[in-house]
């Protein structure tokens, strides 16, 4: 029953900290069941706590970094236009160097807030695999599909049937591949707990008219899997869109009211969470082309924008269970916006910007009297002439020397033609130049 859990995310760089925060959720789930109240939509609210509490450090980061960019963007604009139209090199390099210095003043680097977000990234994929596949990762509720799958396993057209389910549509390879097809048993079994963790109601119900035989396991495994799902009335199995459907056919307005209010929370939350972030800049201002941390932000403006649309899209026809945490991920995002906000707006950025311009001074000065510094710095064109004036070989020597050296290879058994004696021909003149 344990065996290989193949319904796990295997990515090479998200498929780990899924793994890792599948453990955590895992714990966060046995601890709720310890007390009573394994409640799947609780679990998923705690997590998501947990785990952006856990991103706080980086978040204060990249908020103090928009800060601080919008604070230096009319010096930046400054120095666009100051080298606006002007494409040679030197130019090029003035402007770069410039903005390069501007931004140490600041204390901040130019791709700061890419590589937050760049580390931030795998982990919030890997948290929506996590939400999006719990069984794999939740002991508990993985055990509740149990005996149910091994009774679908031995049963004829159990396979056919379940793979026509509509919840099947996103695993239709694994009934294809080869594991499935062989009769892998852990591969079979975990195909079957993704198809039915995403199964709606409607399914269910297919599932035990086509299968009688089976209708106590799967009345037992529904009915646990309610319990689990079970969140304010509703099963966060289903989704808003099949709520929807049934509100209408059932007359139930409860049901209705719930698929509706999921998007629209999902959307008004992610919408709120954008307009507490503060802006780095002019939103009307042209993008420097060559400017990358003003790219990035240009498009994250962009997503911003796209991001309440894309949640109401998503959360419609997905389980309720994930608007659970699109929602909840959005309310603790803002919470921790307004908590930085006011801590930033707390903060002297102007003597944070004096004291990170003294660091800049000081770092330049420690470079400027560094041994490497000052050997580069003594390499001047005098010092090589001077070289070049102590060491002076007329072409008299060089036709001695050269004739010397092809006489100490003219009776050795080295092939005269070969790399190895032109090679130490060479070594040996020069040996001979050095010596004189």
């Amino acid at each position: 029953m344990t065996g290989v859990l193949l319904t796990q995310y295997q990515g090479t760089i998200v498929g780990p900290v899924a793994w890792i925060l599948g453990k955590i959720m895992n714990g966060i789930f046995n601890v709720l069941n310890a007390i009573g109240i394994a409640n799947t939509g609780l679990a998923i609210i705690i997590f998501t706590i947990v785990i952006y509490l856990c991103l706080l450090p980086l978040t204060y980061k990249q908020q103090k970094f928009s800060k601080l960019q919008a604070k230096m963007s009319p010096e930046l604009k400054a120095i666009q236009d100051k080298y606006k139209g002007k494409k040679d090199n030197d130019s090029m390099l003035a402007m770069q160097a410039e903005t390069k210095e501007l931004y140490a003043k600041y204390g901040v680097s130019q791709t700061g807030s890419c590589l937050q977000l760049i580390i931030q990234m795998p982990i919030l994929f890997a948290l929506y695999r996590v939400i999006y596949s719990i069984p794999a990762y939740v002991g508990i509720v993985r055990n509740a599909f149990y005996p149910l799958v091994e009774e679908l396993r031995n049963t004829n057209g159990a396979a056919e049937f379940v793979q026509n389910l509509k919840s099947a549509a996103a695993y239709s390879k694994q009934f294809s591949n080869e594991l499935f097809t062989s009769g892998n048993v852990d591969y079979v079994e975990n195909t079957y707990i993704d198809v039915l963790n995403k199964a709606s109601t409607a399914d269910w119900n297919s599932l035990s008219d086509k299968f009688s035989g089976l209708s106590s396991s799967i009345e037992s495994t529904h009915t646990a899997l309610n319990h689990f799902n079970s969140f304010l009335g509703l099963n966060i199995g289903d989704t808003p869109m099949y709520m929807i459907q049934t509100a209408f056919s059932d007359k139930n307005f409860l049901l209705f009211f719930g698929g509706i209010m999921v998007p629209v929370l999902a959307a008004f939350t992610q919408w709120v969470n954008t307009k507490l972030m503060p802006q780095s800049s002019d939103p009307n201002a042209k993008i420097d082309p060559n400017d990358t941390a003003a790219q990035m932000q240009q498009s994250m403006k962009t997503m911003n924008i796209m991001m309440p649309i894309m949640s109401a899209f998503f959360t419609l026809s997905l389980p309720a269970g994930m608007g659970i945490y699109w929602i909840a991920g959005a309310v603790i995002r803002s919470i921790q916006q307004i908590a930085i906000n006011r801590h930033i707006d707390k903060t002297d950025i102007d003597a944070e910007i004096a004291k990170n311009t003294e660091k800049y001074k000081k770092k330049m000065e420690k470079m400027k009297s560094s041994p490497q510094m000052n050997m580069y710095a003594n390499m001047t064109t005098r010092n090589i002439s001077s070289v070049a004036k102590n060491t002076t070989v007329t072409s008299v020597d060089v036709d001695e020397k050269v004739a010397n050296s092809r006489k100490v290879y003219e009776n050795n058994k080295i092939r005269k033609d070969s790399l190895l004696a032109k090679a130490n021909m060479v070594k040996d003149f020069n040996e001979n130049i050095k010596k004189d």
